[in-house]
């Protein structure tokens, strides 16, 4: 497997992430968000599981500063250039699945 984890280390869901895969002692990277952002092919990637609304994080305070809901165009090069406003944790699993948020059921399926 190839795990990616998509996070910040404030994140109570991240951090579960974290500890879900080195408790089976599976390998991952992990990309802070707040030192790197996703870049324009991983979110490609990633919108090929998930859509791109579900990705955003509607309840952050970025979210309400950007005005980002009466947006309706180029909403993906607002993400990339504010990566904060995603929901964390964002795990892909190339070229298998990605997930937003805790989902170890669909991480387990991964395994199988």
């Amino acid at each position: 497997m190839n795990i990616q984890i998509f996070g910040t280390k404030k994140c109570q869901d991240t951090r579960k992430a974290e500890r879900y895969f080195k408790e089976r002692k599976i390998p991952y990277q992990f990309i802070d968000l707040t030192i790197k952002g996703l870049s324009k092919g991983e979110l490609t990637s990633i919108q090929r599981f998930i859509n791109i609304r579900e990705l955003i994080n509607t309840t952050s305070k970025e979210y309400q500063a950007s005005n980002l809901k009466y947006i309706v165009h180029n909403t993906e090069d607002i993400l990339l250039n504010n990566p904060l406003l995603f929901k964390t944790p964002i795990v892909r699993n190339a070229p298998i699945g990605a997930t937003v948020g805790y989902c170890p059921d669909s991480w387990k399926q991964w395994q199988d």
